[in-house]
Protein backbone atom coordinates (compact mmCIF):
# COMPACT_ATOMS: atom_id res chain seq x y z
CA UNK A 1 0.00 0.00 0.00
CA UNK A 2 2.53 2.29 0.80
CA UNK A 3 4.30 1.73 -2.69
CA UNK A 4 1.76 2.37 -4.43
CA UNK A 5 1.25 5.38 -2.74
CA UNK A 6 5.00 6.33 -3.49
CA UNK A 7 3.88 5.14 -7.65
CA UNK A 8 1.12 6.66 -7.87
CA UNK A 9 2.46 10.41 -7.60
CA UNK A 10 5.71 9.56 -9.54
CA UNK A 11 3.56 8.90 -12.55
CA UNK A 12 1.62 12.03 -11.91
CA UNK A 13 4.90 13.86 -11.94
CA UNK A 14 6.36 12.26 -14.75
CA UNK A 15 3.00 12.37 -17.09
CA UNK A 16 3.46 16.45 -15.82
CA UNK A 17 7.25 16.65 -17.19
CA UNK A 18 5.82 15.29 -20.51
CA UNK A 19 3.22 17.07 -20.90
CA UNK A 20 5.36 20.09 -20.41
CA UNK A 21 7.91 19.22 -22.61
CA UNK A 22 5.27 18.91 -25.11
CA UNK A 23 4.41 22.23 -27.24
CA UNK A 24 2.32 22.75 -30.32
CA UNK A 25 3.06 24.99 -33.28
CA UNK A 26 0.28 26.38 -35.35
CA UNK A 27 0.48 26.87 -39.25
CA UNK A 28 -0.07 30.40 -38.96
CA UNK A 29 3.07 30.59 -36.15
CA UNK A 30 6.74 29.91 -36.08
CA UNK A 31 8.78 29.05 -32.85
CA UNK A 32 11.59 29.55 -30.86
CA UNK A 33 12.85 27.09 -28.08
CA UNK A 34 14.98 29.25 -25.55
CA UNK A 35 17.41 28.19 -22.94
CA UNK A 36 18.20 30.97 -20.43
CA UNK A 37 17.85 33.54 -23.21
CA UNK A 38 20.08 31.60 -26.17
CA UNK A 39 18.43 29.99 -29.04
CA UNK A 40 18.24 25.92 -29.34
CA UNK A 41 15.82 24.96 -31.54
CA UNK A 42 13.71 26.52 -34.25
CA UNK A 43 10.53 25.44 -35.42
CA UNK A 44 9.31 26.72 -38.51
CA UNK A 45 6.85 23.88 -39.47
CA UNK A 46 3.81 23.38 -38.09
CA UNK A 47 2.69 20.28 -35.42
CA UNK A 48 4.11 19.11 -32.54
CA UNK A 49 8.04 20.02 -30.69
CA UNK A 50 9.63 19.05 -27.98
CA UNK A 51 11.69 21.25 -25.38
CA UNK A 52 13.12 20.53 -21.69
CA UNK A 53 10.75 21.20 -18.70
CA UNK A 54 11.46 24.14 -16.73
CA UNK A 55 14.76 24.86 -18.36
CA UNK A 56 13.60 25.55 -21.87
CA UNK A 57 10.80 28.16 -23.13
CA UNK A 58 9.35 28.90 -26.23
CA UNK A 59 8.52 31.95 -27.99
CA UNK A 60 6.04 32.24 -31.00
CA UNK A 61 6.07 34.63 -33.70
CA UNK A 62 3.68 35.37 -36.27
CA UNK A 63 4.31 33.44 -39.80
CA UNK A 64 1.35 35.17 -41.51
CA UNK A 65 2.21 38.71 -43.70
CA UNK A 66 1.60 41.74 -41.47
CA UNK A 67 0.44 44.44 -42.33
CA UNK A 68 2.23 48.09 -40.70
CA UNK A 69 0.29 51.60 -41.26
CA UNK A 70 2.73 54.77 -40.78
CA UNK A 71 1.87 57.94 -38.93
CA UNK A 72 1.03 61.20 -41.87
CA UNK A 73 4.60 62.21 -42.77
CA UNK A 74 5.80 65.91 -44.52
CA UNK A 75 7.58 65.44 -47.21
CA UNK A 76 9.65 67.94 -49.00
CA UNK A 77 10.66 67.14 -52.55
CA UNK A 78 12.80 68.90 -55.09
CA UNK A 79 10.57 71.42 -55.45
CA UNK A 80 10.46 72.54 -52.00
CA UNK A 81 6.60 72.19 -51.90
CA UNK A 82 5.82 70.70 -48.62
CA UNK A 83 3.26 67.32 -48.60
CA UNK A 84 1.97 65.18 -45.85
CA UNK A 85 2.27 61.50 -46.81
CA UNK A 86 0.57 58.05 -45.32
CA UNK A 87 2.10 55.18 -46.45
CA UNK A 88 1.52 51.25 -45.38
CA UNK A 89 3.92 48.21 -45.43
CA UNK A 90 3.32 44.74 -45.33
CA UNK A 91 6.00 42.18 -43.76
CA UNK A 92 6.97 38.70 -42.78
CA UNK A 93 9.33 37.78 -40.54
CA UNK A 94 11.99 35.21 -42.52
CA UNK A 95 14.63 34.89 -40.05
CA UNK A 96 13.70 33.78 -37.04
CA UNK A 97 17.22 33.52 -35.63
CA UNK A 98 18.34 37.37 -36.79
CA UNK A 99 14.76 38.55 -35.68
CA UNK A 100 15.40 37.44 -31.88
CA UNK A 101 18.64 38.64 -31.96
CA UNK A 102 17.73 42.10 -33.33
CA UNK A 103 14.70 42.47 -31.22
CA UNK A 104 15.13 40.96 -27.93
CA UNK A 105 12.07 40.17 -26.06
CA UNK A 106 10.08 43.18 -27.64
CA UNK A 107 9.36 40.82 -30.38
CA UNK A 108 6.66 42.31 -33.01
CA UNK A 109 6.04 45.26 -31.56
CA UNK A 110 9.72 46.13 -31.34
CA UNK A 111 9.74 45.42 -35.15
CA UNK A 112 6.73 47.54 -35.90
CA UNK A 113 8.49 50.45 -34.31
CA UNK A 114 12.02 50.06 -36.13
CA UNK A 115 10.11 49.45 -39.33
CA UNK A 116 8.59 52.24 -38.95
CA UNK A 117 11.58 54.24 -38.91
CA UNK A 118 13.01 52.23 -41.61
CA UNK A 119 10.21 52.90 -43.89
CA UNK A 120 9.75 56.78 -43.12
CA UNK A 121 13.73 57.30 -43.93
CA UNK A 122 12.95 55.52 -47.27
CA UNK A 123 10.08 57.85 -47.90
CA UNK A 124 11.72 61.01 -47.32
CA UNK A 125 15.02 60.10 -49.13
CA UNK A 126 12.66 58.80 -52.25
CA UNK A 127 10.20 61.57 -52.23
CA UNK A 128 12.95 63.73 -51.63
CA UNK A 129 14.35 63.24 -54.60
CA UNK A 130 11.69 64.17 -57.34
CA UNK A 131 9.06 66.96 -57.93
CA UNK A 132 6.16 66.79 -56.85
CA UNK A 133 4.17 66.08 -59.23
CA UNK A 134 5.67 63.00 -59.75
CA UNK A 135 4.40 62.17 -56.38
CA UNK A 136 0.74 63.79 -56.98
CA UNK A 137 0.40 62.08 -60.27
CA UNK A 138 -1.56 58.96 -60.77
CA UNK A 139 1.18 56.29 -61.49
CA UNK A 140 3.11 56.75 -58.31
CA UNK A 141 4.16 52.66 -58.71
CA UNK A 142 7.81 53.47 -59.42
CA UNK A 143 8.21 55.66 -56.40
CA UNK A 144 6.59 53.03 -54.46
CA UNK A 145 8.68 50.23 -55.54
CA UNK A 146 11.84 52.18 -55.09
CA UNK A 147 10.41 53.06 -51.80
CA UNK A 148 9.78 49.76 -51.26
CA UNK A 149 13.68 48.62 -52.27
CA UNK A 150 15.29 50.70 -49.80
CA UNK A 151 13.35 49.54 -46.96
CA UNK A 152 13.55 45.84 -47.58
CA UNK A 153 17.79 46.57 -48.27
CA UNK A 154 17.36 48.02 -44.43
CA UNK A 155 14.71 45.70 -42.92
CA UNK A 156 16.97 42.77 -43.99
CA UNK A 157 19.11 43.32 -40.69
CA UNK A 158 15.73 42.65 -38.73
CA UNK A 159 15.63 39.45 -40.15
CA UNK A 160 12.19 40.46 -41.65
CA UNK A 161 10.91 41.17 -45.48
CA UNK A 162 9.27 44.18 -46.63
CA UNK A 163 7.43 42.54 -49.12
CA UNK A 164 5.12 46.24 -50.32
CA UNK A 165 4.92 49.41 -49.66
CA UNK A 166 1.95 52.02 -50.83
CA UNK A 167 1.19 55.62 -50.66
CA UNK A 168 -2.21 55.62 -49.92
CA UNK A 169 -2.70 59.60 -49.02
CA UNK A 170 -0.33 62.52 -50.80
CA UNK A 171 -2.08 65.59 -49.90
CA UNK A 172 -0.73 69.54 -49.01
CA UNK A 173 -0.34 70.59 -45.24
CA UNK A 174 -3.51 71.80 -44.04
CA UNK A 175 -1.95 75.66 -43.52
CA UNK A 176 -1.13 75.36 -47.09
CA UNK A 177 -5.06 74.12 -48.63
CA UNK A 178 -6.27 77.60 -48.60
CA UNK A 179 -3.73 79.82 -50.04
CA UNK A 180 -3.39 76.64 -52.53
CA UNK A 181 -7.72 76.88 -53.01
CA UNK A 182 -7.73 80.63 -53.36
CA UNK A 183 -5.25 80.71 -55.75
CA UNK A 184 -6.98 78.09 -57.20
CA UNK A 185 -10.37 80.28 -57.70
CA UNK A 186 -8.21 83.21 -58.36
CA UNK A 187 -7.06 81.47 -61.30
CA UNK A 188 -10.43 80.30 -62.90
CA UNK A 189 -11.54 83.80 -61.73
CA UNK A 190 -9.11 84.88 -64.24
CA UNK A 191 -9.86 82.14 -67.08
CA UNK A 192 -13.70 83.24 -66.68
CA UNK A 193 -13.22 87.17 -66.73
CA UNK A 194 -10.89 86.44 -69.87
CA UNK A 195 -13.52 84.33 -71.29
CA UNK A 196 -16.09 86.91 -70.38
CA UNK A 197 -14.13 89.75 -72.12
CA UNK A 198 -13.71 87.51 -74.83
CA UNK A 199 -17.35 87.07 -75.47
CA UNK A 200 -18.12 90.25 -75.06
CA UNK A 201 -15.72 91.66 -78.03
CA UNK A 202 -16.88 88.77 -79.99
CA UNK A 203 -20.79 90.16 -79.47
CA UNK A 204 -19.12 93.98 -80.15
CA UNK A 205 -18.07 92.67 -83.57
CA UNK A 206 -21.50 90.59 -84.02
CA UNK A 207 -23.27 93.41 -83.15
CA UNK A 208 -21.50 95.92 -85.01
CA UNK A 209 -21.31 93.79 -88.27
CA UNK A 210 -25.39 93.88 -88.22
CA UNK A 211 -25.29 97.46 -87.62
CA UNK A 212 -23.34 98.38 -90.27
CA UNK A 213 -25.64 95.88 -92.78
CA UNK A 214 -28.52 97.23 -91.46
CA UNK A 215 -27.36 100.51 -92.37
CA UNK A 216 -25.90 99.10 -95.99
CA UNK A 217 -29.49 97.76 -96.67
CA UNK A 218 -31.86 100.30 -95.36
CA UNK A 219 -29.25 102.46 -97.94
CA UNK A 220 -30.13 100.48 -100.77
CA UNK A 221 -33.78 100.43 -99.93
CA UNK A 222 -33.81 103.82 -99.80
CA UNK A 223 -31.86 104.23 -103.05
CA UNK A 224 -33.84 101.95 -104.80
CA UNK A 225 -36.81 103.44 -103.29
CA UNK A 226 -35.51 106.89 -104.66
CA UNK A 227 -34.94 105.87 -107.84
CA UNK A 228 -38.63 104.11 -108.19
CA UNK A 229 -40.13 107.28 -107.27
CA UNK A 230 -37.83 109.20 -109.17
CA UNK A 231 -38.66 106.89 -112.39
CA UNK A 232 -42.71 107.51 -110.83
CA UNK A 233 -42.53 111.03 -111.59
CA UNK A 234 -40.75 110.95 -114.61
CA UNK A 235 -43.18 108.89 -116.04
CA UNK A 236 -46.28 110.86 -114.18
CA UNK A 237 -44.79 113.85 -116.01
CA UNK A 238 -44.24 112.07 -119.02
CA UNK A 239 -47.88 111.29 -119.28
CA UNK A 240 -49.18 115.05 -118.20
CA UNK A 241 -46.92 116.42 -121.15
CA UNK A 242 -48.53 114.37 -122.97
CA UNK A 243 -52.20 115.08 -122.05
CA UNK A 244 -51.02 118.77 -122.19
CA UNK A 245 -50.22 118.48 -125.98
CA UNK A 246 -53.14 116.53 -126.91
CA UNK A 247 -55.23 119.22 -125.27
CA UNK A 248 -53.75 122.20 -123.79
CA UNK A 249 -57.37 123.63 -122.84
CA UNK A 250 -58.80 120.72 -121.02
CA UNK A 251 -55.33 120.39 -118.63
CA UNK A 252 -55.46 124.19 -118.48
CA UNK A 253 -59.13 123.29 -116.76
CA UNK A 254 -58.28 120.28 -115.06
CA UNK A 255 -55.56 121.83 -113.20
CA UNK A 256 -57.66 125.04 -112.30
CA UNK A 257 -60.06 122.45 -111.21
CA UNK A 258 -57.59 121.44 -108.51
CA UNK A 259 -56.61 124.34 -107.22
CA UNK A 260 -60.33 125.66 -106.69
CA UNK A 261 -60.57 122.40 -105.04
CA UNK A 262 -57.41 123.20 -102.68
CA UNK A 263 -58.49 126.75 -102.35
CA UNK A 264 -62.27 126.53 -101.21
CA UNK A 265 -61.71 124.05 -98.57
CA UNK A 266 -62.64 125.30 -95.31
CA UNK A 267 -60.08 127.10 -92.98
CA UNK A 268 -57.99 127.92 -95.79
CA UNK A 269 -56.09 131.55 -96.13
CA UNK A 270 -58.03 134.24 -98.00
CA UNK A 271 -56.89 134.39 -101.78
CA UNK A 272 -56.66 138.43 -102.88
CA UNK A 273 -56.34 138.67 -106.69
CA UNK A 274 -56.80 140.96 -109.25
CA UNK A 275 -60.75 140.85 -110.47
CA UNK A 276 -59.62 139.99 -114.08
CA UNK A 277 -57.06 137.06 -112.94
CA UNK A 278 -56.76 133.87 -114.36
CA UNK A 279 -58.47 132.74 -111.08
CA UNK A 280 -61.82 133.68 -112.40
CA UNK A 281 -61.76 132.68 -115.65
CA UNK A 282 -63.14 129.40 -114.74
CA UNK A 283 -64.90 130.33 -111.69
CA UNK A 284 -67.23 132.43 -113.45
CA UNK A 285 -67.26 129.15 -115.88
CA UNK A 286 -68.42 126.88 -113.04
CA UNK A 287 -70.97 129.76 -111.63
CA UNK A 288 -72.83 130.19 -115.00
CA UNK A 289 -73.25 125.94 -115.12
CA UNK A 290 -74.36 126.46 -111.37
CA UNK A 291 -76.96 129.21 -111.90
CA UNK A 292 -78.56 127.25 -114.83
CA UNK A 293 -78.96 124.04 -112.76
CA UNK A 294 -80.23 126.33 -110.63
CA UNK A 295 -83.03 128.20 -112.97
Amino acid sequence: MNRMQLIIPALVILAGLVLSSLFVVDEREKALVLQFGQVKQVKEDPGLGFKIPLIQQVVKYEDRILSLPTQPLEVTPLDDRRLVVDAFARWRIVDLVEFREAVGAGGEQVAKSRLDSIINAAIREVLGSVPSTSVLSADRTPLMNRIRDLARREAAALGVDVIDVRLTRTDLPEQNLAATFARMRAEREREAADERARGGEAAQRVRATADRTVVEVTSEARKQAEITRGEADAERNAIYAEAFNRDPDFFAFTRSLNFYTRSMRAGTSSLVTQPDSVYFDYERFLRSIGEGQAQ
